[in-house]
């Protein structure tokens, strides 16, 4: 199709450790088709994988214009994978040139935090804002920036990483500070993550718990996890005032297992206002529209 043609078909990608999830839309973002496939941890079957899938969704929806990935990592400004901390079996692989090969066309990737925050800007919860903060609250916690429908990767392509910044405005008895996965001490992420509400929890009740369990324990009348909650929702609210008073962000969205706690919506923008530098009531909290198809849609959109 030529750019004035018909409107573009696209395929999104999204890489997890275990899975390969993809979507085809149309022009106007309209899911065509999807489907998954478990991977192993191997370099070959992960590219296998992901062109068997591309060709079983353009049998079904027509052939693709734009084959975008999501996945986990850092990837340069020039589009090539650096960091594969969760694919390991991709470090230091032609990864992006071995599929063009394949599909005889372009491959663009991008970092999962990055494809969430652009498909919530472009068609999803965050649609004609103009700077969108966007955050990913489950087993990491990662962010990304969205201006004017474009991604702001940064000079080192990691613009947006907040969550491996120290949680702000510590007291003395906030509790036990963890080691994070980058190996810094007492991240963002290490307060915010479902193992640092799980863990919380478990110091409280000596019960183990999902976060998802203790969210419904919570709405449930459970007076040990709705304190959990509250702990983490001022958290959130103090973390999130970081990012307020650097970015200023008409939307912040939230996405990840933690964002289906509903009580964020409400209590948080309440509470960020005694770290922020403004009262921060131009700035919306919203959810994420599309749940867990915003990397596949927002790696489409790449």
């Amino acid at each position: 199709m030529s750019e004035s043609g018909a409107a573009k078909i696209r395929i999104g990608i999204d890489i997890g450790g275990s899975k390969i999830a993809a979507l085809i839309i149309d022009g106007p973002g309209q899911k065509e088709a999807h489907c998954r496939s478990k991977i192993t941890r191997d370099y070959d079957d992960t590219v296998d994988k992901i062109y068997k899938i591309v060709l079983q969704l353009e049998a079904q929806a027509g052939p693709a214009d734009k084959i975008g990935i999501s996945m986990p990592g850092i990837i340069s400004r020039n589009g090539e994978p650096l960091v594969m901390s969760n694919l390991p079996w991709l470090r230091g692989k032609p990864f992006r040139f071995d599929l063009e090969q394949r599909f005889k066309r372009p491959v663009r990737l991008g970092n999962d935090a990055n494809c969430f925050a652009l498909s919530e800007a472009t068609d999803g919860a965050a649609a004609g804002a103009r700077l969108v903060f966007g955050v990913i609250l489950g087993t990491g916690v990662g962010g990304a920036i969205v201006v004017n429908g474009n991604i702001v990767t940064g000079a080192n392509s990691s613009a947006g990483e907040w969550g491996h910044n120290l949680l702000p405005w510590r007291h003395g008895d906030e509790g036990v500070v963890i080691e994070c996965g980058c190996g810094q001490i007492g991240c963002i992420e290490t307060w915010l993550n479902g193992a640092a509400l799980s863990r919380e929890y478990a110091s409280l009740s000596g019960k183990e718990a999902t976060a998802k369990d203790i969210s419904d324990f919570s709405d449930a009348g459970d007076e040990v996890a709705q304190q959990v909650i509250a702990c983490y929702t001022e958290r959130l609210a103090r973390a999130l005032a970081t990012a307020i008073n650097f970015l200023d962000p008409d939307v912040i969205v939230l996405g990840g297992g933690l964002s289906e706690i509903a009580s964020l919506y409400e209590q948080v923008p309440k509470l960020w206002r005694a770290h922020t530098s403004s009262d921060a009531s131009a700035t919306r909290l919203v959810k994420a529209a599309y749940g867990p198809e915003s990397g596949m849609r927002g790696a489409a959109w790449l």
